[in-house]
């Protein structure tokens, strides 16, 4: 009886749905009671107070403070007796849950009257708000602001099947909040978890080294390299890679015969597909190199006899489709007679020039020739699709790392979006088998997700993306998005995490953004990111049993993306300034930071 005169803070004045103008009584004057030796602080924005009903406990978070926070009724008469309504504290409140005897709930079922009373929470209080999570599927990802004593936990299935986002200004503790939150689930040890981080600048490589196998086009391991099959790509994603402009009957014309190649490599691999149903886009095995040779060999050829296919000329030149060398014939006669030129050509050799200079060019060799992927000029490959996802989504370690930064800037959207749709695609069409995502779960970070996840944009990433987020929890996929321009992501994919943990953020268009993503009620609470310290952020959502302010655990390890601190880095001498140099371009040339 003692505890609750001591907490009791005001009285409610009025309510308005789920939103509370509470009077502070009249006594309170440090706004800083002492209760069983621990000090608090009355009225903190984000703080919580909760309200007794019989054998309940409604608890709110405080969002407005002062005279923002008085009832509508009252705001005319204050200019007219201001000077008795000058000294009345006021908070506006949130309801968030209910706790009926040691049990905490979201939502409420039953709503207070005004002249209730109102209380502060004391650290016993949110013991049992944010106790009571299961220790098999929650995870333990830094402390409560509030009260450092108590652990900062999320509901691991929520955080997976409702999608998440992390967001941050450069330089809040981010990557470091990725990285806490990855490890806190690989430390579980699963016998079956696993984890898939689309890392477009390698920042996590050394972060979760223990956790995770890396895949990296320059990987030194040959079991680690990064091999994305140019014939997994959707048709139009791939002759998005040449630099080259095609007419659309031309591109038509090309299609058909990507078709064609699919359909003979269909029966040259056994794969027991039935023809009708293979398109352009059907990630079957073809040679790609074969197929450049004929388009090639058909628009070079010259005949003795006009438009008579019958009557090609002689070579001059024996091309190869594996080296890539075109056959040449004899010129065409400039004075109009033989040898003529071949007047069914399609005008496409500029292209093709270009499709030639990308198959050579050694950046795209994890495309075009792609170890034990890469098909033989009559299509036939030593492994498939099943070998690729067993390697990325199969190995003993939870976590599956694939590092995209040594991937040309102008292919990278494509890129992700090709790797992501072929994982989506294997676990909806994989659904009923025991590595589908219904029976095993799958969760996808997307580091810097702005730079290939653009508002507007209609992209195979963004498609894709938004795919998974509107349908993925049905088919066991998960998101975690990653962003430090929440404001360039689409709306709609953002919309779709059911958890978001804000860290520090500078940019107003940005924190408008989040607040179009949170419960209304609670929007002011993103007023605070400003004021957030490093590594502290604002959890809300699905995961969390009410929207808390909380330090992440900080890792001794930092990934690559934390500051260097100049004042100690410029105080350490180099020794050999001129070997170091040559091993920055010996690293910048091979794309390795090895």
């Amino acid at each position: 009886m003692q505890e609750n005169r001591l907490t009791e803070i005001g009285l409610i004045d009025s309510i308005n749905g789920n939103v509370i103008s509470v009077r502070l009584n009249d006594n309170i004057k440090s706004r800083m009671p002492i209760i069983n030796g621990v000090v608090y602080r009355v009225g903190q924005i984000g703080s919580f107070v909760k309200i007794p009903l019989g054998y309940a406990n409604l608890y709110g978070i405080v969002t407005v403070i002062g005279s923002g926070a008085m009832p509508e009724y009252l705001k005319d008469v204050i200019l007219h007796d201001y000077d008795e309504l000058k000294n009345i504290g006021w908070i506006l409140i949130t309801l968030v849950g209910e706790q009926v005897g040691n049990k905490f709930e979201r939502g409420v079922t039953q709503y207070p009257v005004t002249g209730d009373k109102v209380h502060l929470v004391t650290n016993d209080d949110l013991k049992i708000v944010y106790g009571g999570f299961v220790d098999t599927n929650s995870v333990t990802v830094g402390t409560i602001s509030a009260t450092e004593s108590l652990e900062a936990k999320l509901d691991l299935d929520r955080l997976i099947a409702r999608h998440c986002a992390i967001v941050g200004s450069t330089g809040s503790g981010k990557s470091n909040s990725v990285s806490v939150l990855l490890r806190a689930i690989a430390s579980k040890e699963f016998e079956s978890s696993r984890i898939l981080v689309i890392d477009p600048h390698g920042e996590y490589d050394d972060t979760l080294k223990k956790y995770s196998k890396v895949f990296k086009i320059n990987s030194p391991q040959a079991d680690q390299k990064l091999f994305i099959p140019f014939w997994a790509l959707p048709f139009n994603e791939m002759m998005n890679i040449f630099s080259g402009t095609l007419t659309d009957p031309n591109k038509e014309y090309i299609r058909e015969a990507v078709v064609e190649a699919k359909i003979d490599s269909n029966l040259t691999n056994k794969l027991g597909i039935n023809p009708e149903s293979i398109t352009a886009d059907s990630p079957i095995p073809f040679s790609i190199k074969s197929l450049w040779f004929h388009l090639d060999d058909f628009e070079r050829q010259t005949y003795n006899s006009r438009a008579d296919p019958n009557t090609i000329t002689d070579r001059t030149v024996e091309g190869d489709s594996e080296k890539l060398i075109s056959n040449e014939y004899q010129p065409a006669s400039a004075g109009g007679g033989a040898p003529f030129l071949n007047n069914r050509a399609k005008g496409i050799l500029s292209f093709l020039d270009s499709m030639r200079n990308r198959m050579k060019d050694s950046r795209y060799s994890f495309l075009f020739n792609p170890g034990g992927y890469s098909p033989s000029s009559e299509g036939k490959v030593t492994k498939d699709l099943d070998s690729l996802l067993l390697s990325w989504l199969g190995d003993k370690k939870p976590i599956t790392i694939l590092d995209l930064s040594g991937i040309p800037n102008e292919i990278m959207s494509s890129i992700s979006g090709t790797l992501l749709k072929i994982t989506y695609d294997s676990l909806f069409w994989g659904l009923d088998t025991k590595v589908g995502g219904k029976q095993q779960p799958l969760l996808i970070v997307l580091e810097e997700a702005h730079s290939y996840l653009g508002a507007g944009e209609e992209s195979i990433s963004s498609r894709t993306v938004r795919s998974i987020a509107k349908e993925g929890r049905k088919y066991g996929a998960g998101l975690m998005l990653v962003t430090q321009r929440p404001s360039e992501l689409d709306e709609t994919v953002l919309s779709q995490c059911g958890t978001m943990v804000a860290l520090r953020m500078n940019n107003s268009k940005d924190r408008s953004h989040i607040k179009a993503a949170i419960q209304d009620e609670l929007s002011t609470m993103i007023d605070l990111l400003t004021s957030l310290r490093t590594g502290e952020g604002i959890l809300s959502g699905e995961a969390v049993k009410i929207p808390s302010r909380i330090k992440f655990f900080k890792i001794t390890d930092a990934p690559k993306s934390s500051d260097p601190l100049a004042s100690k880095q410029w105080g350490m001498k180099i020794e050999n300034p001129e070997m170091e140099y040559k091993q920055l371009i010996t690293s910048w040339r091979n794309q390795s930071f090895k």
